[in-house]
């Protein structure tokens, strides 16, 4: 786990948040992006907890450069921020806001550490008004749906809604199990690396929207 933020006091909270818990353990701390990258290409941690606003070289370039290396969950002060599209294009996993409680962050970092990602509803929300302003989509995106099957479809517009596993399973009255397997075979399909990319792509095809 590493740390970026250029706010001294917010990175000890978080390191104190982290350290709490006997299986994690912060390799480092950041006080821009710039920090992060060096840092994390060095540490080679799992999940990055990544500021937005830092000086030099902000969260959202660090995070496009370090998407391939570690998970990165965005902290924004801002549930609205006027770049969480922009940092979820980057590669962010996760957007957390600073003020959430620890069991939230805590819970953050274990979901994308496992390989998923967490969007809450209110990002949802802000990606379908950042895609309601956009052109039309793209044909590659639209071509690429093709390979789904009607029922992988249907579970990447429930994805996109911001609905979890369990409540997808809910509403097409099958198993959480059956529903990560859809979620599996449709990332594998369309080359996607987690949930944040499925709803990207989504509403750029017009899928969802």
């Amino acid at each position: 786990m590493a740390v970026a933020d250029d706010q001294a006091l917010v990175r000890t909270g978080f390191r104190m948040i982290v350290q709490s818990q006997p299986d994690m353990e912060v390799v480092g701390e950041a006080a821009d992006g710039k920090e992060a990258i060096d840092l994390v290409r060095r540490e080679r941690p799992d999940v990055v907890l990544m500021d937005i606003r830092m000086p030099h070289v902000d969260g959202i370039q660090a995070t496009r450069e370090l998407a391939g290396i570690a998970r990165v969950v965005i902290l924004t002060t801002f549930e609205l921020d006027e770049y969480v599209f922009d940092a979820l294009a980057a590669g962010a996993s996760a957007f957390l806001l600073k003020a959430a409680p620890p069991e939230d962050l805590i819970k953050a970092i274990r979901v994308v550490a496992q390989g998923e990602a967490l969007l809450a509803p209110s990002v949802t929300k802000r990606l379908i008004e950042e895609f309601a302003r956009r052109p039309e989509p793209p044909a590659r995106r639209v071509k690429d749906l093709a390979t789904l099957t009607d029922r992988e479809r249907e579970v990447l517009t429930e994805v996109a809604r911001g609905l979890s596993n369990a409540e997808i399973a809910g509403r097409l009255h099958v198993s959480e199990t059956t529903i990560k397997t859809h979620v599996a075979h449709l990332l594998d399909k369309l080359q996607l690396r987690d949930r944040v990319q499925a709803v990207i792509l989504a509403y750029e095809s017009g899928l969802a929207g």
